[in-house]
């Protein structure tokens, strides 16, 4: 049987690289690396373009953005959703029915049309679900506690 892919969101990718948050630092390298291993890491073009900004801004600059393109190329290569006409309305949508924000909605969207069951996501509200997909706050102590 093939594994369920999970989708990250952007902030739990940024935090690989966040020195100055090293709990957070380590589980999101975790969860990354397992996901990456198993095949079932799942981002959207959305997400690599907020990674490469979030982590290139001044003054919080992380990496270089020679490094930022490097790792966007390695995101790249994931199962990566592509955010097409369809999903953006379908996020509209979203966004209204739930009184969520758009960019939010956009990431709940394209989790879903990858298949993903659990959505990691620092953003969301932790647990809650849109359809099949689950909230996973990694980073509160009980979905961590087991790692």
């Amino acid at each position: 049987m093939t594994p369920t892919p999970v989708f990250f969101d952007t902030n739990v990718l940024v935090y690989i690289f966040s020195v100055d948050e090293p709990a957070k630092l380590r589980i999101a390298e975790q969860l990354y690396g397992s996901a990456t291993s198993d095949g079932t890491a799942t981002v959207s073009t959305q997400v690599i373009q907020e990674f490469y900004a979030a982590t290139t801004r001044r003054p919080h600059r992380r990496l270089s953005p020679r490094e930022a393109r490097h790792v966007a190329q390695e995101l790249a290569e994931l199962n990566v959703i592509q955010l097409g006409v369809p999903l953006l309305l379908r996020a509209m949508d979203l966004n209204r029915s739930d009184h969520i924000s758009f960019w939010d909605a956009l990431i709940v969207e394209a989790a879903l049309a990858g298949g993903c069951r659990t959505l990691y996501s620092e953003d969301l509200q932790h647990g809650r679900s849109f359809g099949p997909l689950r909230v996973v706050n990694p980073f509160v102590p009980e979905t961590n506690s087991a790692r």
